[in-house]
C-alpha cells in the first residue's frame, strides 16, 4: 500500500527589513504544512507573505507585482491599513489580511492556508471598514449616468452574500445546500468573467455595485 503524504505549500517571505524577515521565517518554520523558499525562485502555486508596518506607494506596487505573478497568491501582514488604502488592498489581490500584532505562527498558518485554496481571510474589522467604504462610494455614484453592471446571477449573489460574512465554502454549500464543487464553479465562474482576484475582491465589487 502506497500512502501519499500531502504536498506542502511552498511559501515565499517579503520583508523590507531583516528583523521582520527573521520573526515570520522563525514562526513559520515550524509548521510542517509549510516549505518556505527563496522569494527569488518564483515557485508556481507559492504563496507570498508582504510584511509591512504600514502601506506606501512602493508597497501597494510590490503588492500589484506579487499578485499578479502567475498562480501566486498573496498573504498581507500590516500594522495598519487607513481607509484611502483599504481598497486598493483588496483590488490588488491581496487574498489574506493578517495584523501585525496578531501574526503568530498558527495565524499566519491559518491565512496560508486559505489563500492557498484562493479563498479570502480578512479581519472582522476589516471587513466592516470596507462595507462601509464601498457603501459610501456607492451613495456618491449611484446618481451617475453610463455606469453599467456586468450582472449577477441570483445564485452568485446568495454565494457572495454568505463570503462576505464570512464562510469557507463547505459552509456556505451547506446553507444553500449545494455541492462544495457547485460553490467553487459560481465563484470561479464569477471571478473568470468579470476579471476578479479572489474572493475579497468580488465581494468588494458585489458591494460596489449594490447586490449585497
Amino acid at each position: 500500500m502506497v500512502v501519499r503524504t500531502r504536498a506542502r505549500i511552498p511559501v515565499e517571505i517579503h520583508a523590507s527589513d531583516p528583523l521582520s524577515l527573521a520573526g515570520a521565517t522563525s514562526q513559520l518554520r515550524q509548521q510542517p504544512e509549510i516549505e518556505l523558499v527563496d522569494e527569488a525562485t518564483g515557485r508556481p502555486g507559492a504563496v507570498a507573505i508582504l510584511l509591512a508596518d504600514a502601506l506606501d506607494e512602493v508597497t501597494l506596487s510590490r503588492l500589484r507585482r506579487l499578485a499578479r505573478t502567475d498562480g501566486t497568491r498573496v498573504v498581507l501582514v500590516a500594522g495598519a491599513i487607513r481607509e484611502a488604502e483599504l481598497l486598493q488592498v483588496v483590488e490588488c489581490g491581496v487574498g489574506a489580511v493578517v495584523w501585525r500584532r496578531e501574526a503568530t505562527g498558527d495565524r499566519l498558518l491559518q491565512a496560508v492556508l486559505v489563500a492557498s485554496r484562493g479563498e479570502g481571510d480578512l479581519p472582522s474589522d476589516l471587513i466592516g471598514r470596507l462595507i462601509k467604504q464601498v457603501g459610501t462610494m456607492q451613495r456618491d455614484t449611484m446618481n451617475l449616468p453610463g455606469n453599467p453592471t456586468s450582472g449577477l446571477a441570483p445564485r452568485e449573489v446568495d454565494v457572495l452574500r454568505l463570503v462576505a460574512e464570512g464562510m469557507d465554502t463547505s459552509e456556505i454549500a451547506s446553507k444553500l445546500s449545494y455541492s462544495e464543487r457547485t460553490v467553487k464553479n459560481v465563484m470561479h465562474g464569477l471571478n473568470t468573467r468579470l476579471q476578479l482576484r479572489n474572493r475579497a475582491h468580488a465581494v468588494a465589487y458585489a458591494l460596489r455595485e449594490g447586490y449585497i
